[in-house]
């Protein structure tokens, strides 16, 4: 079968990562953490997770004309994931993320954005021919929202279905909802868009509906281990999680958006893409890093093949 073309638009990030006992307090200093340093960015994730999972993807980018950058452009060539739009940025230097992760698998992240900030419109344009024959377009907001926006709108023009992951949360407005297809908060983000606390499956219905009027085709709400809440305004169901040890919670979420976008190019239903989804985000959480951790089709599939719990329609 051959594989179908995945877009994902967003950053690249090295994540330098401290594992300790837990996450220290503002103003204290925690002893005892193991260091490591991976590829992250949430962009750089997502590309990644959905090129493991099975798709052909290319990722359109930007990161410095640095070590960094160097290292984040051989492993997507790695991953066979086309560099063709990764930029080099002459003025920024490369993203990178300070992360904390705790014992628990919980984790604290700071992020200095760098050469990311400066992804812009003209460079989605400079990509445009990429956007023919795409099945699926994932973005991000680590980078500017006018450059999202100018995604989207080439993704319109070109019948691209838009899987919009809007984190870190921050407001956004109507007229890029109605460009996305699928956005998948997670209960944080879905409540910074909504003002609604989501703590019940009920609330995650009423939170959904809110987004689902301001445009939004299909809202897939991230609930951690508990799995995704599908709605679209005909269905609304629970996709349980399956059950891991977390080490590392760290790209979970985005291993879940590039894995959906494979299943979605391979026209899945909805209901069995988001349970794919679930079982990539659920072995990466098995495991320390960002892009380390996303795993291969063969993994998710094996994981599947093993059983686990089928949706719940909500009454």
């Amino acid at each position: 079968m051959a594989k179908k073309k995945i877009l994902v638009v967003g950053s690249s990030n090295t994540d330098m990562i401290i594992k300790l006992d837990r996450i220290p307090k503002p103003g204290e200093t925690v002893l005892g953490g193991e260091f490591v340093i991976a590829a992250g960015g949430k962009g750089a994730n997502q590309a990644v997770g959905a090129a493991r999972a099975g798709g052909a993807v290319t990722l359109i980018a930007r990161v410095g004309r640095d070590m960094f950058g160097d290292q984040a452009v051989a492993g997507f060539a790695q991953d066979g994931i086309n560099v063709d739009y990764v930029f080099r940025d002459n003025a920024s230097p490369s993203g990178v993320a300070l992360i904390f992760v705790a014992r628990d698998g919980e984790n604290s992240i700071a992020v200095a954005s760098g050469a990311n900030g400066r992804l812009a419109p003209a460079d989605v344009r400079k990509a445009k021919k990429s956007f023919a024959g795409a099945s699926v377009l994932v973005m991000q907001l680590e980078t500017p929202l006018e450059t999202i926006q100018a995604a989207a709108e080439l993704a319109r023009q070109a019948g691209v279905r838009v899987v919009l992951n809007p984190a870190p949360a921050c407001p956004l407005p109507d007229a890029l909802l109605r460009r996305v297809s699928i956005l998948t908060p997670n209960e944080t983000e879905a409540e910074l868009l909504t003002g609604l606390t989501v703590d019940s499956d009920d609330a995650a219905a009423r939170a959904a509906d809110v987004l689902l009027a301001r445009g939004v085709q299909t809202v897939i709400l991230t609930l951690g281990a508990r799995g995704a809440f599908i709605a679209t305004c005909e269905d609304k169901r629970l996709v349980p999680g399956f059950k891991m040890k977390a080490v590392d919670t760290t790209a979970a979420g985005d291993i879940f958006n590039g894995a959906l976008a494979v299943a979605l190019a391979e026209n899945k239903a909805l209901p069995e893409a988001v349970r794919f989804a679930n079982a990539a985000a659920a072995i990466s959480v098995t495991r320390m890093g960002a892009q380390p951790s996303a795993p291969k089709r063969r993994e998710i599939e094996r994981l599947l093949a093993g059983g686990g719990k089928t949706s719940r329609r909500r009454k």
